[in-house]
């Protein structure tokens, strides 16, 4: 992303306020960050006066300010072409484009010296972006005249020239091409100029670019500049299953990826012994199953008991292989595997402190708990019921007894008043 103080964000063509130096301008492809833009140069030497251009799809290339223009990262100048006039913008200029243009094998003294013209005028700007405009439809186009002429080629990119007076297309194929017919069809459909430029298929996934399989941007396509060949011997070197879905890019050739960590692994498997080289014993000749490289640690197993595998460190298998050369033998392969037993307890320590993973989950209840819960339940229910019985038995004789004793009552009086 870039930065607030950078104009980019507007749309405006500027570039970065802090001409680069910011290091945040991630907006450009492939862009160099100038960590020389602050120093001044000793007192009577001159500023190189070579200037690095951007063009579509990050190519780059440089030119000589030969007009002595005063030029900052995201100028957009207008550069010598074959035929015509080039639009791109500045990316790097100072000392640091000397340092790039050695590095890439570039003299600055030569035939093929091109030249910066002026910088960009509105109306160079508004030919520019009107030409960039047709890349779409064209190459939808292009792409169904190829398939109409039944070539075995895909077109993948179209890039016109800043005065859209040449389109040059970009185009994957296995085999040669013979695209004459389809160039005349380009050049009777688009009125231009017209550029076949084979391509291979890395370079095509860095101009399309794309999400790998690590779910982060093609390196191609952000960061690679040079594609090393890269071979299968890379992934057996890492202990990579040959599987080509698994190993391919969008490209369909091995990922760039695999060269990263190659010389590290090159490096670890000095010390191992080659895997090929078998091991002679009393008890019989064993033969390398497994390997591993970060441990150092080698698997062993006896021909005709493959089933059986016996674990050795790499300086014991080093040692073993330095007898096998002095015509002696070790007795097995047990003894050197017996010191390396391993204890298969895991120990799992409490991430999150104190409190358990299940604190939150409802403890199961027995099923026996239930039911007899459930029996007892019952049974008071039971004795509830025979003592209300018992109760009301108690109320209604109590009642009766009233009874009697209010009917004996005026008797009992009127024999008084006698």
């Amino acid at each position: 992303m870039a930065c607030a103080s950078c104009s980019t964000k507007d749309g405006s063509p500027k570039g970065c306020k802090n001409n680069g130096t910011c290091g945040t301008d991630s907006c450009n492809k492939l862009t160099v960050f100038d960590w020389l833009a602050n120093m001044s140069l000793p007192n009577g030497e001159k500023p190189f006066n070579w200037v690095e251009i951007r063009y579509k799809n990050g190519r780059k290339h440089y030119y000589e300010n030969t007009e002595n223009l005063t030029l900052s990262i995201g100028d957009i100048v207008a550069t010598q072409a074959q035929a015509g006039h080039d639009i791109g913008m500045v990316t790097l200029t100072g000392e640091l484009v000397r340092v790039q243009m050695k590095r890439k094998n570039i003299a600055p003294e030569g035939e093929d010296i091109l030249k910066i013209y002026r910088k960009a005028s509105q109306k160079d700007i508004d030919i520019w972006q009107k030409s960039r405009d047709r890349e779409e439809p064209m190459k939808v186009k292009a792409r169904q005249f190829a398939i109409d002429l039944r070539l075995e080629m895909k077109i993948s990119d179209i890039e016109f020239q800043g005065d859209g007076s040449k389109a040059t297309f970009y185009y994957t194929a296995e085999e040669r091409v013979d695209f004459r017919e389809l160039i005349k069809v380009f050049a009777r459909e688009f009125r231009t100029r017209i550029e076949m430029r084979q391509v291979g298929f890395r370079q095509e996934a860095s101009r399309l670019g794309g999400i790998g399989s690590c779910g982060r941007e093609l390196c191609c396509s952000t960061w690679l500049t040079d594609f090393r060949s890269v071979s299968t011997s890379a992934a057996r070197y890492q202990q990579l299953s040959l599987n080509p879905q698994k190993l391919a890019g969008q490209c369909g050739k091995l990922k760039c990826c695999l060269n990263y960590e190659l010389d590290t692994y090159l490096d670890a498997l000095k010390d191992f012994p080659k895997t090929d080289v078998k091991l002679q014993t009393e008890k019989g000749t064993a033969v390398c199953q497994k390997t591993d490289i970060f441990k150092g640690y080698m698997w062993y197993a006896y021909e005709g008991e493959w089933m059986n595998w016996h674990k050795i460190t790499v300086q014991q298998a080093n040692e073993i292989i330095e007898l096998n050369t002095q015509n002696k033998k070790v007795v097995s392969l047990e003894e050197y595997a017996l010191d390396l037993v391993e204890d298969t307890k895991v120990e799992f320590e409490n991430v999150v402190g104190q409190d358990s993973l299940t604190r939150f989950d409802s403890p199961k209840r027995n099923k026996k708990r239930r039911n007899n819960k459930r029996k007892g339940n019952q049974r008071n229910t039971k004795g509830n019921q025979g003592n209300k019985k018992e109760t009301t038995n108690n109320n209604n004789t109590n009642k009766n007894k009233r009874r009697r004793n209010n009917k004996r009552k005026p008797q009992n009086a009127k024999k008084n008043q006698k």
